[in-house]
């Protein structure tokens, strides 16, 4: 069959299947999945090159990561460290122990209960990742949770498979040698890309052709991956660190737009490939085998991962959705298997059975989570309809109607300057509502409650949210896809000033700092100083203070340096302080002491 019929195949069937899928309320990849099975050697037997296919189509995994990486700054995946190597590590270490003891049990060898284990205790990237974003929980605890379990097990597999090489029976070469020159260079070409990289995309922009950009960003994602591929390490690694090598650069979102139809495509596809290669006659043939092997691997998971999440910080209800989200086997269970075969540690009929109870785990896995959410949601309210906003081209916007943009939005009513408020609590807009003021229930992290509000209009947006995280990701949204419209933000804390300004932010006010200076400036009047001294003090430190921020601004995100800044600052003002009391005469000197 030649590849223009085949791929005709592929797609007619996924366009009939997955939209069925999707109209009974079950999971896209169920669709996939289901398309495989119809197709393959399990249903039909119209394609039966599984194994090719799924080779092909891990491309789709790549380019997903690569898509995460570009969502992932450095300095998140910093903050991201206890979940990536704490939770993981220990995911990983614990898993595998239970499940290779529980395989000793049932009379498998210890090799091959050690490399099984190993396998089936890591999850699936491609089918967590991808049922998160369908959900819109990437970003939520257990999201970022599942994230950084799936993204040590990716770097966990490297010694999965070298612990295959070195007990493979007679020598056997069951993978690719890790090789430390090419991993040595590929860490050079990531330091040196880190400068390189933007440039480039640059001199491909100006040239105006778009083609010519999605064919570099394809590019950078083939280019990383293989890289690493060649060095030893997992391919999608190399994607996801390309991602974050390019995650802060200006070209983040047209590479992101540029590589999610190939990425939806092939991953779809992946999904398919592994359809086709489920054995639906051992199902069969062992029915209750087969499904208690399910049973008990998704259940061993969930025990283990469920206290490990808490222990790490994580609520009960996000540890129990880590764990559900997390239970299923992963595509690795169908390459280890393959190389313990290849090294003589597993039999051929334990590695079939082992990719079957997998599949199923993967197709078990979007109910298991959906029952999971019913269960927690029990008793709790709906999630109210965001309001329909009416623009009438407002000049300013207020995002967040708490104290802050609710004393704005009175100077701004005082001057009969018209307005759009935006808050995301609806028991607080039904409040203010009581007293007549102008104010939407709506997510100002969203896009398109932000056009809605009729942002692109507005003479200046007012982002006066309370959080860190949501204040963040309103002004990212605006300087993204409104970067000519003003923004004047409220920061909570000097982090997040420092972060607002290097987001490109100008106008920062800090909640506390002006209320704390005339505070401070009632206290030394309170305390016999001048008014015009007080004052003269406390413009010294606002002066001061101003310039530490600058100074700290230009190094943030380098912890020492900004370290060493701060303890510079706080001696700089310390030694300030010290000359002005030297200078000033004290006005109520002791008595001479009396001569002898």
């Amino acid at each position: 069959m030649s590849f223009l019929a085949e791929a005709l195949i592929f797609l007619g069937a996924a366009v009939v299947v997955v939209p069925v899928c999707k109209r009974l309320g079950l999971s896209p990849v169920l669709g996939y999945l289901g398309t495989g099975v119809l197709i393959g050697q399990p249903g039909f037997g119209i394609i039966g090159n599984a194994r090719e296919v799924l080779h092909f189509a891990e491309i789709g995994v790549v380019l997903l990561l690569f898509v995460i990486g570009l969502e992932l700054h450095p300095r998140r995946l910093w903050v991201m460290r206890r979940l990536v190597f704490g939770l993981g590590i220990s995911q990983v270490v614990g898993t595998a122990a239970v499940l290779a003891a529980l395989l000793m049990l049932a009379g498998l060898g210890g090799g091959s209960s050690l490399l099984l284990g190993f396998a089936l205790a890591l999850s699936s990237t491609a089918f967590v990742l991808q049922l998160l974003g369908e959900q819109k929980k990437l970003n939520q605890p257990h999201g970022r949770a599942a994230f950084g379990v799936l993204l040590l097990q990716d770097v966990a597999v490297i010694p999965g498979i070298a612990v295959v090489n070195l007990l493979a029976v007679g020598g056997t070469d069951a993978g690719e040698p890790l090789n430390p020159g090419l991993i040595a260079a590929v860490v050079a070409g990531t330091v040196a890309a880190r400068f390189l990289l933007r440039p480039i995309l640059r001199f491909v922009a100006e040239s105006g052709i778009h083609e010519l950009f999605t064919a570099a960003a394809l590019a950078l994602v083939a280019g990383a991956a293989l890289a690493m591929g060649e060095a030893g390490l997992s391919m999608g690694l190399g994607a996801f660190v390309a991602g974050m090598v390019v995650a802060d650069s200006e070209y983040r979102h047209q590479l992101e737009a540029d590589v999610a139809p190939f990425k939806g495509l092939l991953l779809g596809l992946f999904f398919i490939a592994v359809g086709m290669s489920v054995n639906v006659g051992l199902l069969a043939d062992q029915p209750l085998l087969v499904l208690g092997l399910t049973l008990a691997l998704m259940a061993a998971k969930t025990v283990v991962i469920v206290p490990l999440a808490r222990w790490h910080g994580l609520t009960w209800a996000e540890s129990l959705r880590t764990g559900l989200m997390l239970s299923q086997g992963g595509e690795f269970a169908f390459v280890l298997p393959t190389a313990g075969v290849t090294a003589g540690l597993v039999v051929g009929p334990h590695a079939e059975l082992a990719v079957l109870v997998v599949t199923l785990s993967m197709a078990a896995t979007p109910a298991l989570v959906a029952a999971g959410d019913r269960w927690l949601a029990r008793g709790r309210k709906p999630e109210p309809v965001y309001d329909e906003i009416d623009q009438d081209d407002s000049p300013v916007i207020v995002t967040g109607f708490g104290r802050v943009g609710q004393i704005v939005a009175r100077v701004l009513t005082m001057r009969h300057i018209p307005f759009t408020a935006l808050d995301v609590s609806p028991e607080h807009v039904e409040f203010v509502r009581q007293y007549g003021n102008k104010v939407y229930f709506g997510d100002a992290t969203r896009l398109e409650v932000l056009r809605a509000a009729g942002v692109d209009k507005a003479r200046a947006v007012v982002v006066a949210v309370g959080t860190e995280d949501a204040s963040m990701k309103i002004v990212e949204r605006l300087r993204t896809h409104f970067p000519k419209v003003p923004v004047l933000a409220r920061a909570t804390t000097r982090h997040h000033e420092l972060r607002l300004r290097e987001a490109g932010v100008t106008v920062v006010l800090r909640d506390t700092l002006h209320s704390s200076l005339r505070l401070a400036s009632d206290l030394l009047q309170q305390l016999g100083l001048s008014a015009a001294d007080a004052e003269a003090a406390v413009e010294q430190f606002r002066e001061h203070d101003a310039a530490t921020l600058a100074r700290q601004a230009a190094v943030f995100g380098d912890e020492a340096a900004f370290r060493k800044t701060t303890i510079d600052a706080t001696a700089e003002l310390t030694r300030l302080f010290a000359e002005d009391a030297a200078a000033v005469p004290d006005p109520d000197p002791p008595p001479p002491k009396p001569a002898r």
